[in-house]
């Protein structure tokens, strides 16, 4: 994600707080809430073509993260198949 001013950082220092800030961003910035008007949950639940496919990606790149946060088998075992 790329801010305005220089220096500037995100208030929520919590793991998945930068991917969460990415995909409220795609998706405000996406024709559906653009043009539509529709909220971005609204968005993420439709797939009409009007939200691009990098939200989707990162969609699910923010379920992984909130995941890993609460499967504390992970952390010793690492990700599933390896």
């Amino acid at each position: 994600m790329e801010y305005s001013e220089e220096g500037e950082t995100l208030k929520d220092k919590s793991r998945c707080a930068n991917i969460r800030a990415d995909l409220k961003m795609c998706l405000l910035e996406s024709d559906c809430c653009k043009i539509h008007k529709r909220t971005p949950r609204e968005c993420l639940r439709m797939y009409d073509g009007t939200v691009p496919d990098e939200c989707f990606a990162l969609r699910i790149t923010f379920f992984e993260c909130k995941h890993s946060i609460l499967d504390g088998r992970r952390r010793f075992k690492g990700p599933k198949g390896y």
